[in-house]
């Protein structure tokens, strides 16, 4: 086993890296940007190393300053949290070339599913269903139009290096195809350093669902169930998450498992990922992408499971098997994750910045809080807006979304606004209590918010 990791990253998820290894008996190095000197993350770990300035691109991302904390400091290993470099297979093979254990996929599996075009032709070769669309990156307009007529509309622009549900748009006719399309390589261009597209069949009401894989590197690869991701904002960032997926078939439920084993085994997978899936209204359900890393989510099959997703990804990376055959993981139980940010809803989810002055995180029995929140610290303008996620478990769904509510009610963030009341009113609207929502939900949701001045929600 390691002796000491190093986590390149920060927020919520580096100190949730930082209790697993804390309960391993690993040692940690934090890495912070000047703007998070006081972040809690630095205070937790063993050893903290400043590599640089606020922007992301000059210290989070900055590869050269990451490896050489990890050098400095004697790190054995290095765990990317998600974000920033979890998916750079440049990242993977740089720890790989300088003799340090990247806690997560080999540097080729990351770059076959980082490419949205190359990870569908594996999911088709693994016998996965697929929606409609280009095998290859778009690269004239004259094939735009032809693949598009092919298609059908409405479809989908999506930048073939994309994630985190950014680099889509919606084309609605052929006439808005070519702007939309100029638009799309240009908005890829700038957020992936490439401008590649390609085009896929839209399902006009889809449900998110998700697969959590488990791969050691003795050949045991294990599903540890679905998760629903449906409740987005209009920009697909995930606000509720839960565990298992409401309302579905038990025969559909086995058939997601397995064929997400069947494409983690097909690209050589190790490690912890999730295997994505668009499902429509009948649950005939299609692969849409592959994400090598940890989930934001990861905590709601932790506790329908009893499985640590991280400290497995480390024990993984070490070298241990899986002790588990897919039969000894059942389902127990029913668990429900909301995204508290520093955003306003009413205002396209625009960040909020400012000091906290007031936190005071909810308990009681099956709640759980991953946050590196504390009263007087500063959120800075710089990051993701993410604040905290609250938890809750519960034999029945039906309980767990009681015991969601109620934590969130009694959850209190003061000095920036956040979506803590919109989550609320989301949860008790009628469709989520039957389990009946799709992606579009939240942003139909929030227009009939606005239009009748906030009262509709």
């Amino acid at each position: 086993m390691f002796r000491k990791i190093l986590i390149a990253n920060r927020g919520e998820i580096a100190v949730r890296v930082i209790r697993a290894c804390r309960e391993m008996g690993i040692q940690t190095v934090a890495v912070y940007s000047e703007a998070d000197r006081d972040a809690l993350h630095v205070r937790l770990a063993d050893q903290a190393v400043c590599i640089g300035p606020a922007p992301s691109s000059e210290s989070y991302l900055n590869i050269p300053h990451i490896l050489m904390a990890a050098l400095m400091t004697e790190a054995e290993a290095i765990h990317p949290g998600y974000g920033y470099l979890s998916e750079r297979s440049s990242f993977v093979q740089a720890c790989e070339t300088q003799g340090i254990q990247f806690i997560g996929p080999s540097a080729e599996a990351v770059a076959k599913m980082g490419d949205k075009v190359q990870a569908r032709a594996i999911a088709e070769s693994a016998g996965a269903p697929v929606l409609p669309g280009t095998r290859g990156a778009i690269r004239s307009e004259e094939e735009a139009l032809q693949h598009a007529r092919a298609i059908g509309f409405p479809l989908l622009i999506k930048a073939a290096a994309g994630g985190g549900g950014r680099g889509i748009r919606i084309v609605h006719s052929e006439d808005s195809l070519l702007p939309s399309l100029r638009i799309a390589q240009s908005e890829a261009q700038s957020a992936f350093g490439s401008p590649d597209v390609y085009l896929e069949k839209y399902i006009p009401e889809p449900r998110h669902i998700e697969v959590q894989v488990l791969a050691d590197a003795h050949g045991t690869v294990l599903h540890l169930y679905e998760r629903e991701c449906s409740l987005q904002t209009p920009r697909h960032q995930k606000m509720i998450e839960e565990a298992p997926a409401p309302n579905l078939r038990p025969e559909v439920r086995q058939a997601l498992g397995e064929t997400a084993v069947n494409i983690a085994r097909a690209v050589g997978y190790q490690n912890a990922g999730t295997i994505e899936f668009l499902m429509d209204s009948e649950q005939n359900f299609y692969f849409i992408e592959m994400n090598t890393r940890l989930q934001v989510e990861h905590p709601v099959t932790e506790a329908i499971t009893g499985i640590d997703i991280v400290q497995w990804q480390i024990r993984i990376a070490a070298g241990e098997p899986l002790p588990y055959q897919q039969t000894d993981i059942p389902i127990q139980g029913h668990a429900i994750e909301a995204r508290l940010t520093a955003s306003i809803p009413e205002h396209d989810f625009t960040p909020s910045t400012g000091q906290i002055s007031q936190w005071i995180a909810p308990g009681g029995p099956s709640v759980r809080v991953d946050s590196h929140l504390y009263t007087g610290y500063s959120v800075p303008p710089f990051y993701d807006p993410l604040l905290a996620k609250v938890i809750a478990y519960a034999p029945t769904r039906h309980e767990a979304v009681r015991r969601l509510r109620r934590a969130l009610d009694e959850t209190t963030i003061a000095g920036v606004q956040t979506d803590r009341e919109f989550l609320m009113r989301l949860i008790d609207t009628p469709e989520f209590h039957a389990g009946e929502v799709s992606t579009p939900f939240v942003p139909r949701l929030l227009r009939g918010a606005i239009a009748t001045g906030g009262e509709r929600l």
